[in-house]
């Protein structure tokens, strides 16, 4: 998606998720992809194409919202400080701890950045390992292939969930709010569509979720 070209960047080290190979089949679902959310349509946008394989689906998508998310978070890094963030939350009655089960084997409270960190470093990893997002012809996808998927997007949504409840009034300063909601009803179509996160996992922007969802359905 181009949401972004026109942003200054704050973060330091910008993650450079892998390029599609021209010719590929994710490459060709990619710009598939960018011609349909490009047409104003996110419900549209978000439906497996005809006759297209699922996995491959997800993953293009998957890998799409990682890039989103992360310049989106990129963008307001100078205010979300280890001293105005001391934990990664969505409003006060949500907090989430961190746990990898490799680093960090039991859930530890970190700090908002230093979660976001370990999150990102986390997702690029599998992102980046062909054993689990392939990205040769023929090379197939892992049977728990969705289930990598659903535990990857239900901890993107966290992000979001800290962007609108601790930085939403930064954002709009910086004019990017339009850029965020248009990002998170992407998003939010999209694992709705597949049945990615549980509902109880949505909660802290249920606000959002339910309005969007409405007008989605009609």
């Amino acid at each position: 998606m181009s949401f972004f070209g026109g942003l200054k960047q704050k973060q330091t080290v910008v993650r450079q998720s892998k390029p599609k190979t021209a010719g590929t089949q994710q490459y060709a679902l990619k710009k598939y992809a960018d011609a349909t959310l490009g047409s104003g349509n996110l419900r549209q946008a978000v439906k497996l194409p005809e006759g297209e394989d699922l996995s491959e689906w997800l993953a293009v998508n998957t890998l799409d919202f990682f890039n989103q998310i992360n310049m989106l978070y990129g963008t307001i890094t100078e205010f979300c400080s280890a001293q105005e963030c001391p934990v990664m939350s969505a409003g006060p009655r949500y907090e989430y701890h961190w746990q990898d089960g490799k680093t960090f084997k039991k859930p530890v409270k970190l700090s908002a950045p230093d979660y976001v960190d370990q999150l990102m470093n986390w997702v690029q990893e599998q992102l980046d390992d062909e054993e689990i997002f392939p990205s040769k012809i023929g090379v197939p996808f892992p049977k728990n292939f969705r289930d990598t998927v659903k535990n990857i997007v239900r901890r993107l949504f966290r992000v979001y969930a800290h962007l609108y409840n601790h930085h939403f009034a930064q954002l709009c300063a910086l004019s990017i709010e339009a850029h965020i909601n248009t990002s998170y009803k992407h998003f939010l179509l999209f694992v709705n569509e597949f049945d990615l996160i549980d509902a109880k996992e949505l909660a802290p922007l249920a606000e959002l979720n339910e309005p969007t969802l409405k007008e989605a359905a009609q």
